[in-house]
């Protein structure tokens, strides 16, 4: 029941989006353009992308991208769906429910037009419902535009009567905090410690989690300071207690965030807000609200320490 009323919510809100925002213009200078279809009906006229349209059949989605408003959808080529099926273990469409591909195929969709000129590399929050916001995507923009780390635009600017298109070659999946970790590369360190002090199952849960994601360069600050060359030198045993220094119960965004005493999964940390957020008075909040499925990142320019007990 609560993952429905979720997505109720953001077709609600898509459909608010809607009705506030302005038309296309229909003079549109793109060679691909075909503004006279909605981004659904461009899809059902071409047959790499017959799987998706079954897919927003399935998900009671049509309607939605038939509507007004200007869109940004990401679209799976059947190759795509074929190994994303591979990797499920399923045949096809029918095998899924349309309660597991409605978050999936919001994933895909930006409630405002960005054309690949408008993209840069940062979070974009998506329609996809998660937990009580809206899923973020990262995209990067560097040799091209990739997704999630390894999804490729492969065709970028479908300019069509709602929106815009960009053809990818894979499915992608709303993200939890270990993936949008792993999706990152500016996390790799952050992962390479999470994976050996055994937390990636723990925090792949359902959670929720707020992460406190310390960069690379943070980790390398920490590793000059205890003069070690990197975490093939630590321990799981010592940075198993760092490590959930950073987490903390719950999905805190940073609207929920106020200055104080914050209790963590090993121990408070103090958070001040003013003149700019940081922790413990010499950590700062360099980026926040990057929404998973099971929690929220935000992320630091340091790595953060317990009090030694």
């Amino acid at each position: 029941m609560k993952t429905k009323n979720l997505i109720l919510m953001s077709i609600a809100l898509t459909g608010m989006f809607f009705m506030a925002s302005c038309s296309k213009d229909d003079n549109a200078a793109d060679p691909m353009a075909t503004t006279d279809q909605t981004i659904a009906e461009y899809a059902s006229g071409d047959l790499n992308f017959s799987i998706l349209v079954q897919a927003l059949a399935k998900a009671d989605l049509v309607d939605v991208l038939n509507g007004s408003g200007n869109f940004t959808v990401f679209a799976p080529t059947n190759s795509a769906f074929n190994a994303l099926f591979s990797t499920l273990g399923v045949t096809g469409i029918a095998d899924l429910s349309a309660e597991t591909l409605t978050p999936i195929l919001l994933y895909h969709v930006l409630g405002t037009e960005k054309k690949a000129s408008m993209i840069t590399s940062g979070y974009y929050a998506t329609l996809s419902p998660a937990e009580g916001n809206f899923a973020s995507m990262n995209i990067s923009v560097s040799g091209g535009v990739y997704i999630d780390k390894d999804t490729k635009v492969t065709i970028a600017d479908v300019d069509v009567k709602n929106g815009v298109i960009h053809v990818i070659d894979k499915v992608l999946l709303p993200p939890s905090v270990v993936d949008i970790a792993l999706d990152n590369s500016n996390f790799s360190i952050l992962v390479q410690a999470v994976v050996k002090a055994n937390l990636v199952e723990t925090l792949s849960t359902a959670g929720p989690f707020t992460i406190f994601a310390p960069t690379n360069a943070a980790f390398e600050a920490l590793f000059a300071d205890l003069g070690v060359a990197g975490v093939a030198d630590l321990t799981a045993e010592q940075l198993t207690p760092i490590l959930l220094y950073h987490v903390v119960s719950g999905n805190v965004r940073s609207s929920d965030l106020s200055d104080g005493s914050v209790e963590t999964l090993n121990g408070p940390i103090e958070i001040s807000l003013m003149p700019s957020p940081s922790i413990n008075g010499t950590t700062m909040i360099v980026a926040t609200d990057v929404q998973a499925t099971n929690g929220v990142v935000h992320v630091i320019d340091k790595v953060l320490l317990p009090a030694a007990r």
